[in-house]
């Protein structure tokens, strides 16, 4: 077998605009059928893309002997319980971020994998498989920038419509979740180690009761890591890793361009080198690597252990806002 057999739970905006067709341009990626809870849907986002089979509901497509993986980008309350059945179903389990509500509801899924040992399971960051985050954490591990001392990281836009998943705070909508949970992972990512404690602010839509603004000191120890994340606030993004010696700033740290190449800067001292990268799609990227694991049945790039602890820092940051103290992690 040359390539993995998807298929996809959901026709959520994330999957049919842009991983499903990276994947559909990736090497060892097949996209074989699509599930929506009415047919129509999946009918409709399947003669989008040109999959074969629809199905009308989420059952239906695990039971179908020919889908290998399946890909999970329903809303965060969903993520779970779905990759479960999944799982519970023979299929290999690529599932978006993040893992779930709670790092609790996470570990359920990390015991169900275990349960199941031949199947592969990960969490979606896609950002990490990107040569731009493969370069820069390169540069910190080699002595690039001298010791770490602190990331600073900002990413934000603007979404205030109460029918958006994004803003509702029952099904795990709000900043933290959505994409406060970038900063963290990418400062594990290059910490190479996890935060000891963590102090958090956050400013709550009256509204949706979600927070739209979220800033965070995370603590390693050996250095530290600060973002601000918001739902409500004119777009941007980017990442700046200090150390002793030199510097790592990312330009389009999450959302990479399909048409310019990406480039972070690298500078030691006063010199500064622009480092450039070729158009590449990081959701193909992350579509290949985790088939790849499956054909080779070798682990997959980040075990799903990790998104357990992303969302212990999650939880962390809130019981810090609520508190007004820091808060172990």
């Amino acid at each position: 077998m040359s390539k993995i057999r998807w298929g996809v739970i959901s026709t959520a905006k994330i999957g049919t605009e842009k991983v499903l067709p990276a994947m559909q341009q990736a090497e060892f990626c097949e996209i074989v059928a699509i599930a929506s809870r009415n047919i129509e849907s999946a009918q409709a986002a399947a003669k989008q893309l040109g999959i074969a089979k629809a199905y009308g509901s989420y059952e239906e497509l695990l039971a179908d002997p020919n889908i290998d993986a399946i890909y999970n980008p329903l809303p965060n309350h969903l993520h779970v319980s779905w990759s479960i059945k999944a799982l519970e179903a023979g299929k290999h389990v690529l599932c978006e971020k993040p893992i779930g509500l709670s790092s609790a509801e996470g570990q359920e899924l990390v015991e169900a994998g275990k349960r199941h040992p031949k199947l592969k399971l990960m969490e979606a960051f896609m950002y990490r498989h990107h040569p731009q985050w493969q370069r820069a954490r390169q540069i910190v591990r080699e002595g690039g920038i001298g010791r770490l001392c602190t990331i600073q990281t900002v990413f934000s836009y603007f979404n205030n419509d109460g029918s958006n998943i994004r803003n509702m705070a029952d099904i795990g909508g709000g900043g933290l979740m959505d994409i406060g949970c970038y900063p963290i992972s990418l400062s594990r990512f290059i910490f190479a180690a996890e935060p000891t404690r963590t102090f958090g602010i956050t400013e709550c839509d009256p509204q949706f009761k979600t927070d739209r603004l979220t800033s965070a000191i995370l603590d390693f120890g050996t250095g530290t890591s600060t973002f601000t994340c918001s739902t409500q606030m004119v777009p941007h993004q980017r990442v700046n890793i200090f150390g002793e010696t030199g510097r790592v700033e990312i330009e389009v740290p999450f959302n990479a361009p399909l048409d310019r190449r990406c480039k972070i800067w690298h500078q030691r001292g006063t010199a500064i080198e622009e480092i450039t990268f070729d158009v590449c799609n990081q959701y193909g990227i992350q579509g290949d690597l985790f088939s790849q694991a499956i054909l080779n049945d070798t682990p997959v790039p980040t075990p799903i252990e990790d998104a357990v602890s992303n969302m212990k820092v999650i939880e962390a940051i809130f019981r810090s806002a609520q508190s007004g103290s820091w808060s172990d992690v």
